[in-house]
């Protein structure tokens, strides 16, 4: 709040404000944002109801407000806005130019730009971990995960720009928000929980945290490329008539934020364990945190009711084998690792934060839901598999925030109730879709 002072000669002056504060390259990206927001509106106003126009213009000052708040995500956007807009006039309205135009081909379409951000997160996890392991520039290792961990962000988000025009050009009836299905939503998931987590990393200045964040991502990224190769998903289909509605532009981007800060808190709650217990030798104490972490870090969800002999289930073989290494690896490495994570309360914090956020946005999406049902459905509330597990997921949560907040939950508790409240959330989010069967779907498994 700005306070006024009367100086020597009288004259009025007033204390550095909000928008005092703010230097000219945050002015720059505010009008660029407003200019590219009214030429994008001017264009294509007419494809829009009143909806989907009131989302787009609270999205101008939202955007702005972020870039402002944390300046990384200013770049982010300018190079997001770049590089798509390079995709889309080099496309020239001709899909088959994909395969022609050598940037579009092996860097800026849909898929190449995916699959960039696939191979850029295992790179940054690798490093992440070469970094912990290090007895030499451990620093520049770990920088250099980040910076990676940045690109992958990127190059996910000019995909998901780039997807969403081309569904347009393939039909205006196929066009649509990229978050419709389960593969749209595992790229959501991916970026939503690297970037929190560098946030997270800048507000905190330490890259340890992130050789386990980046685990719960390239689990993510390893399902992805699975789900691709295996069920053809990267194919853009048009929406069923229940997701044809803008509550989905709303909700599933909440409920994502929801799930990525959930999972990241559940990664630095186990980082906070094998912390702990650096200097345990008994094995059969370390077994749970080992066999948690397969589970938790790499779950071989292709173990489903079409078994291993399906087409891409030795894939999961070889994907759980892996976990179980890299797993019982950090478990072997504790002490090392101790030595490069940050303190225990800074873990916790970290932790708690998370699952105040992901809790905020998860409740957002879930009352987003219940209207979204009531107009496709015809009630708020019908007991479907995916709403009764949301409802569990948003319970097991309230309840972890509740005993936080009035009976001062911490350590070791806390951080074993965060990795079993991943194991809801991922049910929730993949298991509904594997053994239940209602009305809510993100793709067949």
């Amino acid at each position: 709040m700005n306070t006024t002072t009367l100086a020597p000669a009288g004259a009025l002056r007033f204390s550095e404000g909000y928008f005092a504060r703010r230097t000219w390259g945050d002015w720059l990206f505010a009008l660029l944002a407003v200019v590219g927001a009214a030429v994008a509106f001017s264009r294509y106003h007419d494809a829009m109801d009143v909806y989907d126009k009131g989302i787009f213009i609270a999205a101008v000052p939202a955007l702005v407000w972020l870039a402002w708040a944390w300046r990384p995500l200013r770049n982010l956007m300018l190079v997001v806005t770049a590089l798509s807009l390079l995709a889309i006039v080099s496309y020239q309205g001709d899909l088959r130019r994909g395969d022609t135009v050598f940037w579009l081909k092996y860097f800026l379409s849909s898929q190449s730009a995916i699959l960039w951000m696939s191979m850029l997160f295992f790179m940054s996890t690798a490093f992440y971990w070469i970094g912990m392991f290090s007895r030499g520039p451990a620093a520049a290792l770990e920088s250099l995960g980040s910076k990676l961990a940045w690109a992958a962000v990127t190059l996910a988000l000019v995909g998901t720009m780039v997807r969403w025009y081309e569904g347009y050009q393939i039909g205006p009836d196929i066009g649509h928000i990229p978050v419709s299905n389960l593969y749209e939503v595992f790229v959501l998931f991916s970026w939503i929980t690297a970037v929190f987590y560098l946030y997270y990393e800048a507000q905190y200045k330490t890259r340890s945290m992130g050789a386990f964040v980046m685990l719960v991502v390239s689990a993510a990224v390893g399902f992805l490329l699975w789900y691709t190769l295996v069920r053809d998903a990267q194919e853009i289909q048009p929406l069923i008539p229940a997701l044809k509605s803008w509550w989905m532009k709303l909700h599933v981007p909440a409920n994502f934020i929801g799930y990525g800060t959930f999972s990241l808190a559940a990664m630095v709650a186990f980082a906070y364990l094998v912390k702990q217990q650096a200097a345990e030798t008994r094995w059969y104490k370390l077994t749970p945190i080992w066999l948690l972490g397969i589970a938790l870090c790499f779950v071989p969800i292709a173990f489903r009711q079409r078994g291993v002999g399906e087409a891409g289930g030795s894939y999961w073989v070889g994907y759980a084998l892996i976990a179980a290494l890299i797993v019982g690896g950090i478990l072997l490495g504790r002490k090392r690792i101790t030595e490069r994570l940050p303190s225990l309360e800074v873990l916790d914090d970290v932790m708690y934060k998370s699952i105040a956020v992901g809790f905020a946005f998860f409740t957002i999406a879930t009352v987003l839901g219940a209207l979204w049902a009531a107009e496709a459905w015809g009630g708020y509330w019908s007991w479907d598999p995916k709403e009764t597990w949301a409802l569990i997921v948003w319970l097991n949560y309230a309840a972890w925030l509740h005993m936080r907040l009035m009976k001062g939950l911490r350590g070791t508790v806390a951080s074993w109730w965060a990795l079993a409240g991943l194991a809801v959330t991922t049910f929730a989010f993949i298991g509904v879709n594997m053994f239940l069967s209602g009305l809510h779907s993100y793709g067949t498994l």
